[in-house]
């Protein structure tokens, strides 16, 4: 059953639509000793982690990042000249190569056999999947070109997840809002979501991600940016439930372990109003139940039911996706953050 909030808060949006406004804290005392989070999810900040010479290794916007089986951590840009910077995990740069992509946006890790694999996403409607070396392996046509869409149609991709069968599901998260679902060969199965305030629709569906956490079939987590939501769905696209999040505006789900992640990009103070450089983290348990938002305000239920969520520090300007590590550690890229390198939390 749906909670009267998330009913009032659809509506609202559904009436007014997302608007834009301007939002600033007093400047964060952050020093070598501060401390973010709550509860058992506490962070050491270190702002100076994944530094580099933007004269050699430029950046736009810091989207998205993964780590492969050897540690290593692949993050993608939109600066054309090196859509793909390789880090170690002290910051230090190990290597970078590009697809000359101008707006690449959204970056996922697969493994087939002993062999891992990347999908890169571009705005601009290109969905390619290259070895870890940058070598293009295959590319997804646009969806009109296949009668998937009809002409007129927008399509803005932004992100991919992979299920353990192979199958490849993609966003189209600016575009018309469907996520469309192909088998390991590409073909086309289905199409499902939609614009919209319906259960089963979407208002910026950012990210998706396969959740295998709980026993039985694999589901889908999907964002469902517009609606402060995740919204999951059984592999073949029948809507399950819908885990609000009041004034989270989140980027995709990042599973670790039992544990879900997600970068905020912004937060709300009252319904629509959402706030530029608000960003922060969530950290929600295998219950869903939000435990720490590193950056906002302390995660608070009044009779089972989620309290508004925002920024409460000012460290972080647009959290677009976060990568966790071995050691529980949390990588932060950002959008929109002054062509700005990643940050790295230390768990402590």
């Amino acid at each position: 059953m749906k909670s009267i909030k998330r009913r009032d808060f659809i509506k609202q949006t559904a009436l007014s639509g997302l608007a834009m406004s301007t939002f600033s804290l007093s400047a964060f005392n952050l020093n070598k000793d501060t401390i973010i989070g709550h509860g058992d999810f506490t962070y050491k900040v270190d702002l100076n982690w994944g530094n580099l010479d933007p004269a050699k290794f430029p950046v736009n916007n810091c989207h998205e990042m993964v780590m492969d089986r050897k540690g290593r951590l692949f993050m993608v840009t939109d600066e054309p000249k090196n859509n793909i910077l390789i880090y170690n995990q002290d910051g230090k740069i190990l290597d970078s190569w590009t697809l000359n992509l101008p707006a690449a946006h959204g970056l996922s890790l697969s493994q087939e056999g002993e062999e891992e694999f990347l999908w890169v996403v571009d705005n601009g409607g290109r969905v390619i999947k290259t070895n870890l070396n940058g070598k293009i392996i295959t590319e997804i046509p646009a969806p009109q070109s296949q009668g998937i869409y009809s002409e007129g149609m927008r399509y803005t991709p932004t992100e991919t997840a992979v299920a353990p069968n192979g199958d490849l599901y993609i966003t189209d998260g600016y575009g018309s809002q469907f996520i469309l679902h192909y088998d390991a060969k590409g073909n086309f199965i289905r199409k499902f979501g939609g614009d919209g305030h319906e259960d089963e629709q979407f208002k910026t569906v950012h990210g998706i991600a396969v959740d295998q956490r709980k026993a039985g079939e694999p589901t889908l987590l999907c964002t469902s940016r517009g609606h402060n939501s995740f919204k999951r769905f059984t592999m073949d696209g029948k809507y399950l439930e819908t885990i609000f999040l009041p004034g989270a505006f989140v980027c995709r789900p990042v599973i670790h372990g039992r544990i879900l992640y997600s970068g905020v990009c912004w937060s709300r103070k009252k319904y629509l109003e959402q706030m530029d450089n608000s960003g922060f983290v969530t950290i929600l348990d295998e219950n869903n139940k939000v435990v720490s938002n590193p950056g906002g305000t302390a995660p608070k239920y009044i009779d089972g039911e989620l309290q508004l969520m925002v920024q409460q520090e000012t460290i972080f300007k647009h959290c677009h996706d976060v990568c966790i590590d071995q050691d529980e550690n949390i990588y932060v890229c950002q959008w929109n953050a002054n062509k700005s390198y990643p940050i790295k939390l230390i768990r402590v």
